[in-house]
């Protein structure tokens, strides 16, 4: 069967080529065309625009690429209908896929959405449009099911969280000092600006600028997949900070504490157990309507799926220098980490057991297999 991804960030990346792989293995017949990236294109999927084009953050960084973003929604339409696929697999990124989630309802696609917009956060009307464009929903946070199902009688498929599919059993290399040219002996602190061009502007400068404080401390970048060395290169050319590429899971096992930028990266990090500080800086017009429309208590998934605040989170004016400082510290304490262990222990027994991107690919080849019948 032909199936038809559309993802626009590197967390999206991830999960469809999670699901990619868990396709393969019940349809040997399996075609893929996809908006994604490296790893969705390692599975051998076709790549017809890469996120690293796609990403806008921010209400104002919308409005100002809407030109680009409506050229990207007809090119989209366009290769759809070449390509004819059996199913579209929508992943998140919901301001361009329920825009085209509409048009294929109307054209007689399939349409399944997996990794819900988070429309418990803002934009609540967005589920009556979800109802009637998707024929099914797949969720992966618990509290998601409810949400839906109670709150919307919207029924929904709750498959678990794709991380958990292998971050418990990531391979651990003994040889990641000497790989990347690190120091032994100094314990590690991770640097994790985002994905997007946008957010390592906002963060990585206050980041480095951390790192001059700590001098026992060794600071190491994540580079996002997708960018280039020359995207960071403003930022580190005068710092001595390690940045390295294709190995943020490695990064994150040897590291005892991290900077994280809000997303997805913030549970990625706790299900490797390291302490963390989250922070998030936008332009301010955008932060200002953010304020009033976002109806959460908090922005980082792991104090979301907890409802308390387990992890301290930094964000816009509270996101500065001698914030920075003052909550490292205190992340470095040897009571305050054991605390957040125990809390992230919590974390992974509320998640589950994983396997959602099988979960997910089984039930998507069910209901194509049988609207073919």
């Amino acid at each position: 069967m032909n199936y038809y991804l559309i993802s626009g960030e590197a967390s999206g990346d991830l999960h469809g080529a999670h699901l990619i792989k868990a396709l393969k293995k019940i349809d040997s017949n399996a075609h893929f065309r996809a908006w994604g990236g490296d790893l969705m294109e390692k599975e051998g999927a076709t790549i017809v625009k890469h996120y690293s084009e796609l990403a806008f953050m921010g209400f104002w960084e919308v409005i100002s690429h809407l030109p680009t973003i409506l050229k990207n929604i007809s090119r989209c339409k366009k290769d759809i209908l070449t390509f004819n696929p059996d199913v579209i697999i929508y992943i998140d990124y919901p301001g361009f896929n329920l825009r085209i989630a509409k048009w294929a309802k109307e054209a007689g696609f399939k349409n399944h959405y997996y990794i819900s917009p988070q429309v418990w956060a803002w934009k609540e009307n967005r589920v009556n449009k979800m109802k009637q464009y998707l024929d099914v929903l797949y969720v992966i946070l618990p509290f998601e099911k409810g949400f839906f199902e109670k709150k919307h009688n919207f029924d929904v498929h709750f498959v678990g969280h794709p991380l958990l599919d292998h971050i418990p059993n990531y391979p651990k290399k003994a040889s990641f000092h000497i790989e990347h040219k690190l120091e032994s002996k100094k314990p590690i602190i991770a640097l994790l600006p985002g994905s997007r061009l946008q957010e390592i502007k906002k963060m990585l400068p206050l980041f480095i600028e951390v790192a001059r404080h700590f001098s026992d401390y060794q600071f190491v970048i994540a580079a996002a997949p997708g960018l280039s060395i020359e995207s960071y290169a403003p930022y580190i050319k005068n710092s001595s900070l390690k940045i390295i590429h294709n190995a943020t899971y490695s990064l994150l096992q040897h590291s005892s504490a991290a900077l994280v930028t809000s997303g997805t990266a913030t549970l990625e990090t706790a299900l490797f157990d390291v302490p963390q500080l989250v922070c998030y800086r936008s332009s301010a017009f955008s932060y200002w309507i953010a304020k009033k429309i976002v109806k959460l208590n908090y922005i980082s998934l792991v104090n979301l799926i907890l409802d308390r605040l387990v992890v301290k989170e930094l964000i816009q004016d509270a996101l500065n220098l001698s914030n920075l400082r003052t909550h490292l510290h205190l992340l470095l304490n040897p009571t305050q980490q054991k605390k957040l262990k125990q809390d992230y222990k919590e974390l992974k027994s509320i998640l589950g057991n994983g396997g959602a991107s099988n979960k997910t690919a089984q039930l998507i080849f069910n209901a194509i297999a049988k609207d073919k019948i």
